[in-house]
């Protein structure tokens, strides 16, 4: 045991980062302990009996072969297919109900139902935290991993409190991006890049498999990540076309198995499917900024402080200006328009997606910050306000539990 933990592998910053980890599931069980009984909504209800019809051979969920009430905005869609939703967002959500046969009156069944969400929230938290690290080293790794692990509307996400499960689709999407980008890193090395990519190429395309299947609209990552692995390797641009043409085959052939194989059920499925639904007219609505800025907020109000901030420092210092800190803002930006574009949602999965990459944008622009001569004064500001925004979020749960 000595050996391992004293191993380059695990560490004390592993240690730091496991902790916080732990903090953050600690987090969303209060959430889930503090819940109602019999507080789950219509929506949870009619997702879980629809995977738990699907695991039963009953039809495919999400489509007109299980006759039970779409959730919204499914059946707002006018049709019997579920417009935003492949039948891996079901099987998700009803997987653990239906391995353990827990009957919805008992207590144990609300946290079966929310315990796959904790999970894929701790993974996020776990790989945010790895990827910031890599990028920008061990502060990098903590600012971004302390403000996630204290967002609130991310706990929320994580415990599905009066929330979508979307934390499936954002680290889905997560995945993707920088498995892409260390893929393209790896296309000038001396052998054959495709064959030996092989592992990588099967993670991207489970991780856009993840994303899409828990929300269609995720697939606008696919030409952003041809554009980064372009980018990357331009003198490698055949061998970044067919890794990702590779990968995206698998993802068609796992959506096709969320199907149970039913073909003809996943071609119509894809033809009902909504893509992009957007209402160009709200980017004259003064409401929908608002709504944008007051979501942002709820993932932490020191982010309307950090961000700008961040965003001016990138803007103006020509040091910070580099891919690794550019990716992240990009992505951010792109998932912020296509939130503004939807703004009568309730909720999106596309304003946490572009939160957590704006966690590695920010932890960059501070690493950066940290590397100047004003070490001292940088430190004890970024210490103040993440600690902050964890008291003020810890605040709010305890008063949850009262």
């Amino acid at each position: 045991m000595r050996g391992i933990f004293s191993s380059p592998r695990f560490g004390r910053p592993q240690l730091l980062a496991g902790l916080l980890l732990f903090v953050f599931m600690g987090e969303c069980a209060w959430l889930v302990a503090h819940e109602y009984p019999n507080s789950a909504g219509e929506d949870e209800f009619a997702r879980i009996e629809e995977g738990l019809a699907q695991w039963h051979g009953q039809g495919v969920a999400g489509t007109p072969s299980i006759r039970t009430v779409l959730p919204e905005p499914a059946s707002a869609a006018g049709n019997r297919y579920d417009s935003y939703h492949s039948p891996l967002w079901y099987l998700i959500a009803s997987a653990p109900v239906y391995v353990f046969r827990v009957s919805p009156d008992s207590r144990l069944w609300i946290w079966l139902a929310r315990g796959p969400y904790i999970l894929f929230g701790t993974l996020l938290g776990a790989s945010l935290w790895y990827v910031s690290r890599r990028l920008y080293g061990n502060a990098g790794g903590f600012i971004a991993l302390g403000l996630y692990s204290f967002s609130p509307a991310v706990i929320r996400s994580s415990a599905l409190w009066v929330a979508q499960p979307d934390v499936a689709g954002a680290w889905g999407t997560f995945g993707a991006v920088f498995t892409a980008v260390a893929v393209s890193h790896t296309l000038y090395a001396p052998r054959e890049v495709v064959l030996w990519n092989w592992r990588r190429i099967v993670l991207l395309g489970v991780s856009l498999t993840l994303a899409i299947g828990s929300q269609f609209g995720l697939a606008i990552i696919i030409p952003v990540l041809l554009v980064f692995m372009l980018y990357l390797a331009p003198d490698r641009k055949r061998a970044a076309v067919v890794i990702l043409a590779a990968a995206c085959f698998i993802t068609l052939l796992l959506l096709l198995v969320s199907y149970f194989f039913h073909a003809a059920v996943f071609v119509q499925s894809a033809k009902h499917a909504r893509f992009l639904d957007a209402n160009w007219h709200s980017f004259v609505m003064p409401g929908a900024y608002r709504q944008l800025m007051k979501e942002v907020a709820g993932r932490g109000p020191v982010l309307l402080l950090l961000f700008p901030t961040a965003l001016v420092v990138f803007l103006l210092w020509q040091r910070s200006r580099y891919f690794g800190n550019a990716a992240p803002l990009i992505v951010a930006i792109l998932f912020f328009i296509q939130r503004l574009l939807s703004p009568h949602a309730n909720g999106s999965v596309f304003i946490l997606t572009a939160v957590v990459f704006l966690f590695v944008f920010i932890s960059g622009i501070a690493a950066d910050l940290l590397e100047t001569k004003s070490l001292e004064p940088v430190s004890a500001v970024l210490v103040g306000l993440v600690s902050a925004n964890a008291v003020w979020d810890l605040i709010g749960l305890a008063r949850i539990g009262r």
